[in-house]
């Protein structure tokens, strides 16, 4: 049946632990960059964590079909939701390639994108756990949107200083390419989490 009686902040909720499973996948991927042979392990554990993280979107879908008033407009909803497991998409294909192309040691310019990665999935579930209130919260969720573009822009400097080092001194084409898709990669994760939170900014100018 419809939920037609109040707007079901349940979705909050899910909001935050889908971001915890975005926030587990950086910290899987970090494992791997400080200690190669943890890679295939943590393929593994990405998987079932994708899997997860697909759970918790298709309670979000569901609900959003089955709820007639939301908290949020319903495409803000729909929209954040996908993001999220995105993310968690991205973080995957990054460990996969990792393994694929047997890359060893980690270039330090892909540990320190893997680091900004920690802190912005940090930020994303700090600013979906205050989204439930968000005209009492709306400060310190800007706050937070903030330091994800602060730390999106960092990964852009250490992206483009990376790639420029790979052309200067990589004498191995095949690892230039390699690298060259990684950082790619892990430099692309930063810009959605850039993306997520300004749907989030998005969501504030709306209800704050």
């Amino acid at each position: 049946m419809f939920n037609f009686a109040h707007k079901d902040n349940e979705f909050f909720d899910l909001f935050v632990e889908s971001a915890r499973y975005f926030y587990q996948g950086a910290l899987m991927l970090d494992e791997v960059m400080l200690d190669y042979s943890k890679a295939s392990d943590k393929v593994k554990d990405i998987i079932d964590l994708e899997h997860e993280a697909d759970e918790v979107n298709d309670r979000i879908i569901d609900k959003l079909n089955m709820t007639f008033i939301t908290p949020i407009d319903r495409e803000d909803i729909y929209a954040l939701a996908n993001g999220l497991d995105d993310g968690v998409d991205n973080l995957q294909g990054t460990l996969q390639r990792i393994v694929m192309y047997r890359t060893g040691e980690a270039l330090d310019g892909a540990v320190s994108l893997t680091k900004l990665l920690i802190e912005s999935t940090e930020e994303i579930i700090k600013a979906f756990s205050l989204l439930k209130n968000i005209k009492k919260n709306q400060v310190q969720i800007l706050e937070a949107t903030h330091k994800i573009e602060m730390l999106e822009s960092e990964g852009d400097r250490i992206y483009r200083h990376e790639v420029a080092y790979l052309f200067d001194q990589a004498t191995d084409p095949i690892e230039l390419i390699k690298w060259k898709d990684i950082l790619e990669n892990l430099e692309d994760t930063l810009d959605h989490c850039e993306k997520i939170s300004d749907m989030i900014r998005g969501v504030v100018m709306k209800y704050a």
